[in-house]
């Protein structure tokens, strides 16, 4: 596919289709699902369901371009050796990483509540990055498959937008990687980070990114396509 153009905040961006990858961050049963552990400390889960739509289309548009698509999952061991102690010892002991929840015990990989939500459930060739940190670089293998592709923009969607969206943003900033986040394919428990955390994003002219929408993205896609 040829390049393309699309409108995003603060200027439009260039992509070269064949050099990007969609990046979904962190979609899984247990932040996203009553009974999950968001729920759990008493969030709203339905805040972050809004974005499951927007990354089902973006997601099916990228795997009709054959794009390389990477899913992230935050979770532990379960010995939790990788689990800093700063990061499990906070709040309510009945409700900390390694605690047992409704969907099995909390953060842990290979629970149920570890796993993606079905509507965005991976290929089997999609990689699938587990990630004890907010950031999906962070004692991961990311970059490594990223360079190894040729990657050189990354399509970011996902939860929490302030948190593991934005950490992640800033670490691929750091790497050279250009990211364009996809607001409406992003989601938050708390709204007001979500505006703020993308305002913050493609303020200073872009100083971590862009921040764009699934319809704009999905419209360069068929534009290149046609254009190929």
């Amino acid at each position: 596919m040829s390049r393309s153009e699309i409108p995003a905040q603060p200027f439009p961006l260039s992509v070269d289709f064949a050099r990007t990858a969609l990046v979904i961050i962190d979609m899984q049963r247990d932040f996203l699902e009553p009974g999950g552990f968001g729920a759990a400390l008493g969030n709203d889960v339905s805040l972050l369901v809004a974005a499951v739509a927007p990354c089902q289309a973006i997601l099916a548009g990228a795997r009709e371009a054959r794009m390389l698509v990477i899913h992230t999952r935050e979770g532990h061991r379960p010995d939790l050796s990788d689990a800093p102690p700063a990061k499990v010892l906070r709040g309510d002991p009945k409700k900390r990483i390694g605690a047992a929840g409704p969907m099995g015990r909390i953060l842990i990989r290979g629970e149920a509540g570890h796993d993606i939500v079905p509507a965005l459930a991976p290929l089997a060739e999609e990689p699938v990055i587990d990630k004890p940190g907010k950031g999906a670089f962070y004692q991961t293998d990311l970059d490594l498959m990223l360079r190894n592709r040729g990657i050189e923009t990354l399509l970011v969607t996902g939860v929490t937008t302030e948190v593991c969206v934005h950490t992640t943003v800033r670490e691929a900033n750091d790497r050279g990687y250009r990211c364009l986040v996809l607001g409406d394919a992003c989601a938050s428990y708390f709204p007001e980070f979500h505006e703020v955390g993308l305002r913050m994003i493609a303020a200073q002219g872009g100083i971590f990114g862009w921040v764009s929408t699934t319809g704009e993205v999905l419209a360069a896609l068929s534009a290149a396509r046609r254009a190929a």
